[in-house]
């Protein structure tokens, strides 16, 4: 290793940062909103949301995120004639549908965990079962999701790599340009791509702390 090859390698793959923090920032925001939605929806008393909500959340946790990846991308527009624009669209539904089933899983297990004196309270306060939810059982339920919610965005950034295997040009993808074009230069091109990771994981990691500390403020021990 030396510091011409590093000062070489490094520029080109800081060419592959917008699109990694880009399909990072939109898989979380949808995997998120999959999360809380699928997560009541296994809550609601309406079967049918029961059941849908639930094959989403056993296929999308049962089935590898690189065949999902590839399904939306190559075989649903085949299949249904349904293009979704773009392979950074393809991306993020991916990752956003896989870890939302995750999450999703988070959700409902916060919102039981929360104590049924608090729910029985609220019922003495004539509140209506959404007056429930919102103000005194979301609001617990939240601050218990924090921890798990920043360990799956630390997730969902290692797992943008995926996104170069169709052809999305982030920070693996230009590494592989790198290592393919003088191979002996791929322990330096991969030594420097996990450093491009844990230096954008760092904040991560610093928020999902806090989310801990957050989290038990105001608990009982």
């Amino acid at each position: 290793m030396t510091i011409n090859a590093i000062i070489e390698i490094f520029p080109v793959l800081m060419q592959g940062i917008t699109i990694t923090i880009t399909v990072l920032l939109a898989s979380a925001f949808f995997g998120y909103s999959m999360a809380f939605i699928s997560g009541l929806c296994r809550l609601s008393n309406n079967i049918v949301l029961r059941k849908f909500t639930g094959f989403y959340v056993e296929v999308f946790r049962g089935t590898s995120l690189i065949v999902q990846l590839f399904w939306l991308y190559y075989a649903i527009p085949i299949l249904f004639g349904i293009e979704l624009g773009s392979n950074w669209w393809a991306g993020v539904i991916a990752i956003a549908l896989n870890y939302g089933a995750y999450m999703s899983e988070v959700v409902r297990g916060s919102i039981l965990s929360v104590a049924n004196g608090q729910k029985e309270a609220a019922t003495a306060l004539n509140m209506s079962g959404f007056q429930r939810m919102r103000l005194v059982i979301l609001p617990q339920a939240v601050r218990m999701m924090l921890p798990e919610f920043g360990n799956y965005l630390i997730q969902m950034l290692k797992a943008t790599s995926l996104v170069s295997l169709i052809g999305m040009t982030d920070i693996l993808y230009y590494g592989d340009i790198l290592r393919s074009n003088d191979l002996s230069q791929a322990p330096v091109v991969y030594l420097l791509v996990l450093v491009f990771y844990f230096i954008m994981a760092l904040p991560l990691i610093w928020l999902t702390r806090k989310m801990e500390q957050i989290s038990k403020k105001g608990v009982a021990s």
